[in-house]
């Protein structure tokens, strides 16, 4: 999981630093960070790994995995005028997961076997 976060964590910092070297030639720099998005890709990943589907979905604060077209929202508003003024944003595609923080809600937990004995730090 380490080089993923890493990965992602990158995309933003190279978001951010383009975005700033390259304002004053008015371009723009920004970057879409999907979640769990259920693709050709992914499907291979749940069908293999039993509980995965069902796992993401509850700590998804939607519910549910993202399908291909939640990201053609963003993807407009990107590509239209709209956005002029937007430079250096990474917009989380992701029904809520990464505003959790890695964050699971206590529900999610004590329903997870795998979670047993853990405790929460610092959330009521």
């Amino acid at each position: 999981m380490a080089p993923y976060a890493a990965s992602k964590g990158g995309i933003v910092q190279l978001t951010k630093t383009l975005a700033t070297a390259w304002a004053k030639d008015n371009i723009q720099v920004n970057s879409i960070l999907p979640g769990w998005i259920d693709t050709e890709l992914t499907r291979r990943s749940y069908e293999t790994t039993p509980g995965l589907y069902e796992r993401v979905a509850s700590r998804t604060p939607q519910g549910r995995w993202g399908v291909p077209d939640d990201l053609s929202g963003v993807s407009v508003f990107l590509a239209s005028e709209a956005s002029n003024f937007v430079t250096g944003t990474a917009f989380p595609v992701d029904g809520g997961f990464s505003a959790l923080g890695g964050y699971s809600p206590p529900e999610v937990l004590k329903s997870d076997k795998r979670a047993k004995g853990l405790k929460l730090v610092g959330r009521n």
